[in-house]
């Protein structure tokens, strides 16, 4: 079957590696030169198949209102008039809830955890390296009152069989060894020891030449303008070089996927939630992390990454917009300082990218209405994570057999009424 996939990130390249491999003909289509160029290029550098919770959880509302007037906050907020906007925040506040968490998390980390057998077979199968490391993400508490709410997180790790350490203070400066020059800063942590991180970009891209040798033909610099369909079937994706003819197209856009579904008749409540980082070079190995410790405080992971530190994070709803603002690299820099001051700040690559977000956290993955046209996409800040457990699933989709795993509550039709 000819199969078109429509974006060449993380999301994008898993999928089409796993289509050709399933033996199907694959193209991929992408605005950029090359693949990793958007959200995937320059993330936190986390595979985080424990820490991996929904944003809409219990208490949030509140807390994103006295994050508003914090110096270094986690949220920011931009209204504007924007019937999306405002109709995903609506839908996110009602997730907000105990019961919805909980499911919404249990979905997380099953798709996750099948995400992390998946990346190790493909690592065995592949060899492609990443700067990837296996030792576990911290989840670095200050307060006592954070210790405390990660109740919630441990109950929901040992309910799906996830590994996990709740630690004191000693128990974190085991694991991160640099932690003992701010030891009067740290209450507690979270280790979730199967976590990994690495380089996505490299990742994706080695994948994308694997992927190539398997037959997948890479389309750059091709602007999409839409799919044409007829009779309630897909036929070829309309773009600004003519079109590509295809039995089957993935949508796997990122936050652009609503804007592209739209004119179909569907409605994907995927909203771009902006990130920031900085990648630093590391220039005192004794004061860098050892792997990725999530600053909770400010809702930042600092991963090393090689000879480099790099420190993400940060939820601004502001639309689509890629502005590189000062006041988010002063609270990245406050944050990795503070904890790590092992990298030179002064030559760090400053960066943003558009998160894909749904209001639950889960992204959508499966069929639409209409035949032949299949989503992967709305993976929030978990993308990499989630990327070969969703690729697989996908795959399977397509290719009309049953999953490994449960997909029926990650399709698109949980959202109907």
């Amino acid at each position: 079957m000819k199969v078109a996939v429509l974006g060449a990130g993380v999301i994008g390249v898993t999928s089409a590696y796993y289509l050709a491999k399933a033996g199907h003909e694959v193209t991929v289509i992408d605005r950029q030169a090359g693949p990793a160029l958007e959200t995937s290029f320059a993330n936190a550098g986390e595979v985080s198949f424990g820490y991996c919770s929904p944003w809409a959880a219990p208490g949030i509302p509140q807390k994103a209102l006295k994050w508003l007037f914090m110096e270094h906050a986690p949220l920011i907020l931009r209204p504007k008039v924007d019937y999306a906007m405002l109709s995903w925040m609506a839908r996110m506040l009602l997730n907000c809830t105990a019961e919805r968490y909980a499911v919404n998390k249990s979905r997380m980390l099953r798709l996750a955890d099948y995400s992390r057998l998946s990346l190790a077979e493909l690592r065995e199968e592949t060899a492609i390296p990443y700067d990837e490391r296996m030792q576990g993400t911290l989840q670095l508490f200050r307060t006592q009152a954070q210790l405390d709410a990660s109740a919630k997180d441990v109950k929901a790790l040992a309910a799906d069989g996830i590994p996990y350490e709740v630690l004191d203070r000693e128990g974190c400066m085991r694991a991160e060894p640099a932690l003992r020059h701010v030891a009067d800063r740290i209450v507690g942590g979270l280790l979730t020891p199967k976590d990994e991180t690495g380089d996505c970009f490299k990742f994706t891209n080695a994948l994308a030449a694997r992927a190539a040798e398997l037959g997948v033909v890479f389309d750059y610099g091709r602007t999409i303008k839409g799919i044409d369909v007829e009779a309630g079937k897909t036929k070829a994706v309309l773009t600004d070089r003519g079109p590509v003819q295809a039995d089957a197209v993935v949508v796997a856009l990122g936050s652009y996927s609503p804007l592209l579904l739209k004119p179909l008749g569907i409605s994907l409540p995927v909203y771009p939630v902006k990130g920031y980082s900085l990648t630093i070079p590391i220039v005192d190995p004794a004061r860098s992390p050892e792997s990725t410790v999530m600053d909770e405080t400010y809702k930042i992971a600092i991963t090393r990454l090689g000879d480099r530190i790099r420190v993400g994070g940060m939820a601004e709803i502001s639309g689509y917009t890629n502005d590189l603002g000062p006041a988010r690299r002063r609270t990245l820099e406050h944050s990795v300082m503070d904890l790590f001051p092992g990298g030179d700040v002064s030559r760090a690559n400053y960066w943003s990218g558009l998160r894909p977000m749904t209001p639950d956290g889960t992204p959508v993955i499966g069929a639409t209405k209409i035949r032949g046209l299949f989503l992967n996409t709305g993976h929030g800040t978990l993308g990499w994570t989630m990327s070969t457990g969703s690729a697989r699933l996908l795959t399977d989709i397509v290719s009309g057999r049953k999953p490994q795993v449960e997909a029926g509550d990650l399709a698109l039709a949980r959202y109907a009424g």
